[in-house]
């Protein structure tokens, strides 16, 4: 079965509506974005959320140890990194934390950039300047022959598309964001829809 992660929680309120829905994956994003956290606000979201659902860091180019801390300190169960994060970051991650990593990967006009190896996860993702949340799909015939690390399908996903996504790609986990919003605030009715349509 295709799991579901909900990104940019940054309310108590937002967490309230995942812990009804019950996802796999919740996401609180450090790298800047205006659904940043830090890393007070993202324990008291951790403390809130329902053990049944992992909370995932996401990060863009930060220091190996603040990721390290956040996960030594139970603020985050896996690390998603979205930038120019190489092999050698990833490896000294796994040395002062265990961390699992996911690794983001931009698909563009021209196909997917270059697949990591060392890596829990991929997220494949709408490549963008802002390293993602741009909150459109891309042609998913580019993951049709795909061989590596399961991987969660992102970009221009909602209660629209979903069920055609996994139905089309079977992919490990579906990740949302944008589309489970309203006025730029998480949604909980579009929340519980969307993880409804994926289970």
């Amino acid at each position: 079965m295709t799991r579901v992660k909900i990104c940019g929680l940054r309310r108590l309120a937002d967490v309230d509506a995942v812990n009804r829905a019950l996802p796999d994956f919740a996401g609180f994003v450090f790298a800047p974005s205006r659904r940043q956290v830090d890393a007070t606000l993202a324990a008291r979201l951790k403390e809130r959320l329902d053990v049944r659902i992992q909370a995932v860091g996401v990060f863009v180019n930060q220091p190996v140890e603040f990721v390290a801390a956040l996960h030594r300190d139970g603020v985050i169960d896996l690390a998603q990194l979205h930038g120019d994060e190489d092999a050698a970051y990833v490896r000294r991650l796994r040395e002062r934390c265990g961390c699992s990593v996911i690794k983001t990967v931009g698909v563009g006009d021209h196909g997917a950039g270059a697949l990591p190896t060392n890596v829990a996860h991929v997220l494949f993702d709408t490549a963008s300047a802002a390293r993602g949340g741009a909150g459109r799909p891309f042609d998913w015939r580019v993951l049709a022959d795909y061989e590596g690390p399961p991987y969660f399908l992102a970009g221009g996903l909602s209660a629209a598309n979903v069920t055609d996504a996994i139905r089309t790609l079977a992919p490990f986990a579906v990740d949302v964001s944008s589309s489970v919003e309203t006025d730029g605030l998480k949604d909980a009715e579009k929340i519980e829809h969307f993880v409804r349509l994926c289970k």
